[in-house]
């Protein structure tokens, strides 16, 4: 079946304090240690009241899912706690999906994120889907400084079995782990959704988060990563489900895509461009050093990373560069259709995440955006699904 007979589209907001300091080349680093006296908690609140609106509009325009996700010690997001929204977002809305994705493990316990999430799929009547984030190398240096980057991917992959075995399994019951011990593991309440919500591992396209979605029969996400990388990421994540007696669906891969729509492809790049050059100057300026904190990474993914001009130093990257390394989908309605239809069809992806706030773009351009992209572009696709049968 073509997937894009069953595509479907997410749209995350991350919730940036989008006040640019002025002379943000004062600091190296929008992650981590940008002091926080650059936040002004009135205009947060301006910015908290801004997103929920931007919310409500999503689930009135159509779309399926409303993505949230956690960072901390940033401007770029003021989410630290994804399913305190979640439960605003759920009060908020009747009928559309929420994706929180997510509350990495190791910055938890695994026991109380699997009944945060269970009580969120109840509330919600079972609209919760949820990815589970390794955490960004930033994530590590703004935490506690015992836990420790090096176990990071045991802690996780873990933490992951004793969410689900909360999940499924009948308790209370005996959890005997590594890194996690529970004499009774017994959560209340249970998930809505029986045997249990859908779920993602959202990964940078390493062969080892690849391997923790096999092995617990999720699906996979990558951010940020060149589309080459994701590629080689979603076919070995095949070949792998495969040897297990397991076929991917197309709602099992999910691509993550910055969009900017205008009337014709030449406005959008006047538009959108400088909002888009601007989230990773400033947004996703983050120094190597913060990225891959010692140990995060195996010596491979490190070098990978650091190869990558636009991922290493996201501040000197080139709108050249921006384009080339991932999903930057920006044009005429015609033109973000077709891009975003062919990326779909050439990872098999039925799953589109969209990024549609892009850094400090007004409120007013972002409602355009998201209006333009649910009225003419989603038609669209959706219309070469029958041209195509």
């Amino acid at each position: 079946m073509d997937v894009l007979g069953d595509i479907q589209f997410y749209v995350m907001n991350c919730h940036h304090y989008a006040d640019i300091p002025a002379q943000d080349e004062r600091f190296a680093s929008s992650w981590v240690d940008m002091p926080n006296s650059e936040f002004d908690p009135v205009r947060g609140h301006q910015m908290y009241e801004r997103y929920s609106r931007e919310l409500r509009l999503i689930e009135e325009l159509g779309y399926d899912a409303i993505g949230l996700n956690e960072h901390h010690n940033t401007p770029f997001s003021l989410m630290p706690a994804p399913s305190v929204r979640a439960g605003h977002v759920i009060a908020s809305t009747e009928r559309i999906k929420i994706m929180v994705a997510g509350v990495p493990l190791n910055l938890s316990t695994p026991n109380r994120v699997a009944e945060e999430y269970a009580m969120l799929d109840v509330m919600s009547g079972g609209r919760m889907e949820f990815g589970f984030p390794l955490g960004t190398g930033m994530e590590y240096w703004s935490n506690a400084a015992q836990m420790d980057p090096v176990t990071a991917r045991a802690r996780f992959r873990e933490g992951l079995d004793v969410v689900l075995k909360a999940w499924t399994e009948p308790g209370p019951q005996r959890y005997e782990g590594e890194h996690f011990f529970y004499r009774y593991l017994n959560i209340w309440p249970r998930p809505y959704q029986q045997p249990r919500p859908k779920i993602y591992i959202m990964g940078g396209g390493s062969p080892e988060t690849v391997d923790v979605a096999v092995e617990f029969d999720a699906g996979y996400s990558v951010v940020f990563t060149p589309i080459p990388v994701q590629l080689r990421a979603f076919a070995d994540l095949r070949e792998k489900c495969a040897a297990r007696g397991r076929e991917l669906a197309g709602e099992d891969i999910m691509l993550t895509v910055m969009a900017y729509v205008a009337d014709t492809d030449a406005e959008a790049e006047r538009e959108g461009r400088p909002y888009m050059e601007r989230f990773f100057s400033w947004f996703h300026r983050v120094p190597p050093k913060y990225m891959t904190p010692p140990g995060y990474v195996t010596r491979a993914n490190f070098e990978r990373l650091a190869s990558t001009r636009a991922l290493a130093a996201a501040q000197e990257s080139t709108w050249e560069d921006m384009r080339a390394i991932g999903r930057i989908a920006i044009g005429s309605p015609e033109t973000v259709a077709e891009t975003i239809a062919h990326w779909a069809r050439e990872a098999g992806s039925s799953r589109i995440m969209l990024n549609m706030t892009h850094a400090n773009m007004p409120e007013e351009m972002t409602v355009k955006n998201l209006t333009l992209f649910a009225n003419e572009v989603i038609p669209r696709i959706r219309t070469r699904t029958a041209v195509a049968r």
